[in-house]
């Protein structure tokens, strides 16, 4: 068994500066995206072509601004997971994936069972973040459904969840704790934001 680090992650100094980066990545990316289609908007009427460019940012944008909202709003459930659990240390390893798959990191937490989550809202290398363990990662969560990663040391957390969801692990120890944090929804299945 691998023992906690500390009570719960978001008491590590670093997991709270790191959460505080992740939020303002976060916000980043949602005025990065929202914010030229809404300028070249009040602009309509004043500015020659502000119609078209309005348009044209749109189509542009619109793709991906639903899922920069989404990772926004969700960013709590990431506070609320560290909130809840403690970092623990774990060997792991980076299985190769072909362009455009989703980043996975493998985390053997039993020698009977070894979790394949998928890294999101987009894929990250974690193995090159600041990270001079790249063979292990510290995980605050629940393995059957998920939780945060970070690179040895907490600095940088990320959400995970399991790479292929399965409804039979519901229940058993833990279970109320990751639904209260929202690792799993009311059906029993792991969340997947």
């Amino acid at each position: 068994m691998n023992l906690a680090l500390i009570k719960v992650a978001w008491d590590h100094p670093a997991t709270t500066v790191g959460y505080k980066r992740l939020a303002v990545r976060r916000l980043n990316w949602v005025l990065g995206l929202g914010g030229p289609p809404l300028i070249a908007l009040a602009c309509i009427g004043r500015v020659p072509h502000a119609g078209t460019a309005f348009a044209m940012i749109t189509v542009l944008v619109a793709p991906y601004l639903p899922w920069v909202v989404i990772a926004f709003l969700r960013r709590r459930r990431v506070a609320a997971v560290l909130q809840a659990y403690p970092w623990r240390d774990w060997p792991c390893q980076y299985p190769r994936r072909p362009p455009g798959s989703p980043a996975t990191i493998a985390i053997p937490f039993r020698e009977d069972f070894t979790a394949t989550l998928r890294i999101l809202p987009f894929p990250i290398a974690l193995a090159q973040l600041e990270n001079d363990h790249p063979d292990r990662i510290w995980f605050a969560g629940d393995p059957r459904f998920g939780g945060v990663v970070s690179p040895v040391g907490g600095h940088y957390p990320v959400r995970v969840v399991p790479h292929t969801p399965r409804r039979e692990e519901c229940g058993g120890e833990g279970f109320d704790l990751a639904r209260r944090v929202g690792l799993v929804r009311a059906s029993g299945k792991a969340t997947r934001t």
